[in-house]
């Protein structure tokens, strides 16, 4: 025999084997969209934004819509510990979100869920530094 030694490669601790701590996948969420208007406003949002690029590009040059999508990506990225509620309002100023009053705005606010389990800020970090595998924190029961 050789001196080599020869291993399997295998996932420890992902989120597709770690029913346990992640809960179960389902394959029907991901497929498809959990209301039939949802992928209708998506379908419409990136029309009007695809709009609002082609107006920007003829009224301020091509270079203006490459600069927003640069600032967009830049600022999508910026996130606060996990752990910690984390606003985007520079993203959502950016986007025009903070004109939009929908209803998430009001009604939905998962901290006063009665099923809300607060995130574990070490596993976040090292979920975030690529440590360990699986999302953030599974944020229901």
């Amino acid at each position: 025999m050789e001196g080599s030694s020869k291993s399997i490669a295998h996932d420890v601790g992902g989120a597709e084997i770690d029913a346990l701590r992640f809960g179960l996948n389902g394959v029907k969420s991901d497929i498809i969209a959990s209301h039939p208007l949802q992928s209708l406003h998506q379908s419409i949002t990136k029309n009007q934004e695809d709009l609002k690029k082609t107006v920007l590009a003829s009224t301020y040059g091509a270079a203006f819509p490459l600069k927003m999508d640069l600032d967009r990506q830049i600022l999508s990225r910026f996130q606060r510990p996990p752990g910690l509620p984390s606003s985007m309002l520079g993203y959502e100023a950016l986007t025009g979100g903070l004109d939009d009053f929908q209803i998430e705005d009001y009604f939905i606010d998962p901290q006063d869920s009665e099923t809300f389990r607060p995130q574990d800020m070490h596993h976040g970090m090292e979920v975030r530094l690529g440590i360990s595998k699986g999302p953030v924190c599974p944020s229901f029961i």
